[in-house]
């Protein structure tokens, strides 16, 4: 990572040719000059940055307070596809077996994720019903679906409008996405309810965690600017 410092301007520079300068473009040819670097804003003290393309392995800092900016890692589009594909086999598995059963007393209750959501709304927490099955299952869906339709055509260097599009709605559906929060509060509440009962974990139960855990890392793995100047060269 480096940080330029413009040239200073010749005294006898005419407001037109700044004018060309501020733009990129060559005073002297009015050709753009080509944009081998960017600028980058650091998300935690704001210090103006400008990036020069970076290797595989290598990871650029803030020099002011160490943030990390991005990172070029090897084979990300691999690795983020081989994750998403996981999670969402894991999904559809999580919606297809027992979540979990509860034992008491002779009696058994099994549950599903699907059945789980229709005894909210049969019990009248419609409002409730319909927030837990958009995080934790429709959006995340979603964002699967999106992160996989970006990543196929950029591994074959196809471009499109369209991919830009589906980036943005990316990383804005990201933070909507609750399984993480979901699948500890299930932990947590198994706890309590291990006292009072016997609880057996269904299949559900362990593809969700796993389809938690491959989420996380295709998020993780997926770096924003490297995705964002991988669609612009594919373009």
């Amino acid at each position: 990572m480096s940080f330029e410092n413009r040239k200073p301007r010749s005294a006898d520079t005419t407001p037109k040719e700044r004018n060309r300068e501020d733009r990129g473009v060559n005073p002297l040819t009015a050709l753009p000059v080509s944009p081998v670097r960017h600028q980058i804003a650091c998300p935690a003290c704001d210090l103006l940055l400008t990036l020069t393309p970076l290797e595989d392995g290598e990871r650029a800092d803030c020099p002011r307070c160490g943030h990390s900016l991005t990172a070029r890692v090897p084979a990300a589009l691999d690795r983020t596809l081989a994750f998403a594909i996981a999670a969402a086999v894991f999904l559809v598995m999580a919606n297809m077996f027992p979540f979990l059963a509860l034992k008491q007393s002779g009696l058994e209750n099994v549950m599903t994720l699907p059945e789980a959501t229709l005894q909210l709304s049969r019990d009248g927490f419609t409002t409730l019903a319909t927030i837990f099955v958009a995080m934790t299952v429709v959006i995340p869906a979603v964002l699967l679906a999106v992160m996989v339709s970006l990543l196929v055509p950029l591994r074959q260097s196809s471009g499109g409008r369209w991919l830009v599009h589906g980036a943005r709605w990316l990383y804005r559906m990201s933070p909507w996405s609750m399984a993480e929060v979901f699948i500890i509060g299930v932990i947590v509440s198994l706890v309590k309810i291990a006292a009072m009962a016997t609880v057996l974990l269904g299949i559900s139960f362990w593809s969700y965690a796993a389809f938690t855990v491959c989420l996380t890392a295709a998020l993780s793995s997926l770096d924003r600017e490297q995705l964002w100047s991988t669609i612009e060269s594919a373009q």
